[in-house]
């Protein structure tokens, strides 16, 4: 039975998206239902639209957990890193990817409508995440070439994205590709223009 009063707005939001966030996890975009989390959590449908008022608000607050997780993945990697910084950027890529294949892959399964836009604080997030990739990029130009970094993060993250996905759906293996970690990050340094050893 819905326990109606037992939590507060921001409870229930807080128990919503942390049962949301579990389920996308196991089961992907495609078998996700908010129906489910409602009945996990004790409440009816009904409160988890009167929460977020609407299913795609639902899914972006799903997301943004996983921005979050990624931006600290990627963060915990750099600090880590002794060497080539942009290795460890692009490595970090795609193991957040391996390690959270469904939850990862409904970043890019769920579409908003046309004539709705993401909240502020969703945008806050990807600009928080590509701002990583966007210093260490600038950090790896030379300094006649830092203002092309906000247009290079975009297409190198598009170009890593590609080659990351590519290797989760299995269409690299198909295609004979053996390494793309070192496929990818070969196209990152060219297009900085630097030199590199391939580990």
């Amino acid at each position: 039975m819905a326990r109606r009063s037992d939590h507060t707005r921001d409870e229930l939001r807080t128990m919503i998206v942390h049962e949301g966030h579990r389920q996308m996890s196991q089961v992907g975009f495609a078998r996700f239902s908010a129906r489910e989390v409602a009945k996990r959590i004790g409440y009816s449908i009904g409160t988890i639209y009167n929460v977020f008022g609407s299913y795609d608000m639902l899914i972006l607050a799903i997301n943004a957990q996983t921005l979050t997780q990624w931006q600290a993945h990627v963060q915990a990697r750099l600090a880590d890193a002794r060497t080539d910084r942009l290795r460890v950027l692009v490595e970090a890529y795609f193991e957040f990817a391996v390690l959270h294949h469904h939850a990862w892959t409904a970043l890019y399964d769920h579409r908003l409508p046309d004539d709705v836009a993401a909240p502020e604080y969703y945008q806050d997030h990807i600009r928080s995440l590509t701002g990583i990739a966007r210093d260490e990029i600038a950090a790896a130009l030379p300094p006649e070439r830092r203002a092309e970094a906000d247009g290079l993060t975009r297409s190198l993250l598009a170009t890593v994205h590609g080659h990351c996905f590519f290797t989760l759906n299995g269409t690299f293996k198909l295609l004979g590709e053996t390494r793309p970690l070192d496929t990818v990050y070969a196209r990152v340094r060219e297009a900085i223009g630097t030199s590199f050893t391939s580990n």
